[in-house]
Parts: structure tokens; C-alpha cells; sequence
């Protein structure tokens, strides 16, 4: 048996049953997480994870095994370890918000093999431990409402998905959504997608998206300019409730 499942189970009184009811799985599937090599589906990881009070790594730790890009790997790392993230987007639903099927659409196209689709698509999705731990950075996300009418291959169902779990994560504690609605003229933000971060040690990051790949800006020149971007982007947007019932909105316009 998985020894740390069952333990977690445990010392927090929970069973297969329990889990099952809780996550929206059949007990069978939840019973078969407590065997070796068993690893839930990515979507129900953090929540099993934040129901036993464990990290996921803990619990299997096959399952966070290092497979986003060599390139990438230092902003996991800050993004995992950051206060705060501040994260405008242009084109697409923010990693940390996206569900499995959304994520395997923005890689469609790539020159990916199967595997290499699973790898990063799993490594994006475990990305998303991080809104669910006891302690969870604030995340602030301004996302142009393009996003939320932007489909791959006409797949309603997918985008309808996105925008009720986009809908459920606005209303997460440690997280704030803000919509740029379609309404706005040429904005700050149509130069591109970029995230700042706020470490424990006082210093600032920012993540700037390229077609190859990004860069980390450290330079507080580069990250003020991009501080004040933000600011401006932001006044552009709508407040939280009206951004919530605009995702609202654009979920069930995909039904």
C-alpha cells in the first residue's frame, strides 16, 4: 500500500468514501489511490492533498517529477516560493487557473510528441498546488476578455469548463480575477502577457512571455516599468464582482 495515503487518511479520519464524496470520483477510485503507484488524475491531486493536509510530493512523489522545460524551471521555482503573483494575460487563461483540457489546447499545433504533451501539461497542472497550500500567495489575475470567447477547434464544452473553473477560482481566498472588458480601446496590455512576483526576501521578479521562450526580468528598471503597465492594465479593468458575473456570462454563452 501507499503507507503516506494511508496514514493521511488516517490522522485526518477520512476514507475512500469520504474522499470520493468530496472530490465527485466513485469510492472505488478513490480506494485505489492508497495503492503504489496509484496517482490521482492532476485535476484531483491538490484536492486530495489540501483534504489530508499534505503536500502532493508527500503523497506521491513520482507525480511532481520535473517535466516542464529546462528553460522554465527557475520561474517554477519563484512562482512556487513568491508572496504575491501579479499576472495580466492577453491571449489565454493564466496557467495557475487553467483546466486540464484548456491546457492541452493552447499546446495544440506544437511539434509535441504524446509524451512530451502529458509532461508539460502535468507539469502545468501541478503548478497549481501552489493556490491550494495552507499558506497560498495572493494571486491577482487581469485577463483581456477575448480569453473567455477564444475557442480551440470549436470545442464548446471545453470552453464552457474553463469558464466555470476560472468562475470557482475567482472566489478562492487568496485569489482576485479582473476582467479587461471587450469595450476598451488600445490599453497597455496589448504589448504582451507578463507576471510579477513578490519573494519572501524582498526582492521582485517579473516573467515576460516571447514566441521562443520567456526571460526573467530582475532589473528594478525593467520591473517598475512593468509595476506601472500593470497599474495602468488594472484601471482598465472591471472590478472583481462585475469580472465574476462577466465569466459567468461567457460560461454559459458556450452552452
Amino acid at each position: 500500500m501507499n503507507h503516506a495515503v494511508v496514514e493521511a487518511m488516517t490522522t485526518v479520519g477520512e476514507t475512500a468514501d469520504s474522499l470520493a464524496a468530496q472530490i465527485g470520483v466513485d469510492s472505488k477510485t478513490a480506494a485505489r489511490w492508497a495503492n503504489p503507484g496509484r496517482i490521482p488524475q492532476t485535476r484531483h491531486r491538490a484536492q486530495v492533498a489540501a483534504i489530508l493536509g499534505r503536500e502532493i510530493v508527500d503523497l506521491w512523489p513520482d507525480a511532481l517529477k520535473r517535466r516542464e522545460p529546462v528553460w522554465f524551471r527557475r520561474w517554477a521555482d519563484i512562482e512556487r516560493e513568491a508572496l504575491s503573483l501579479r499576472w495580466f494575460e492577453l491571449a489565454w487563461v493564466p496557467g495557475l487557473l487553467q483546466t486540464e483540457a484548456y491546457a492541452r489546447a493552447t499546446l495544440a499545433g506544437e511539434a509535441l510528441t504524446a509524451r512530451e504533451l502529458d509532461d508539460l501539461v502535468s507539469a502545468r497542472l501541478a503548478r497549481q498546488a501552489v493556490l491550494h497550500r495552507d499558506r497560498p500567495p495572493l494571486l491577482v489575475a487581469v485577463i483581456d476578455e477575448g480569453v473567455l470567447h477564444r475557442t480551440a477547434g470549436g470545442d464548446r464544452d471545453m470552453m464552457r469548463a474553463q469558464c466555470e473553473h476560472l468562475a470557482e477560482c475567482a472566489q478562492l481566498p487568496a485569489v482576485q480575477v479582473h476582467i479587461v472588458p471587450a469595450t476598451t480601446g488600445m490599453y497597455g496590455g496589448l504589448g504582451g502577457p507578463f507576471i510579477l512576483a513578490d519573494r519572501p526576501d524582498g526582492t521582485r521578479l517579473s516573467h515576460v512571455d516571447g514566441q521562443i521562450k520567456a526571460q526573467i526580468l530582475d532589473q528594478s528598471a525593467d520591473i517598475a516599468t512593468l509595476d506601472r503597465r500593470l497599474a495602468r492594465i488594472t484601471g482598465e479593468a472591471l472590478p472583481r464582482a462585475q469580472s465574476l458575473a462577466l465569466i459567468r456570462k461567457a460560461a454559459a454563452s458556450w452552452t
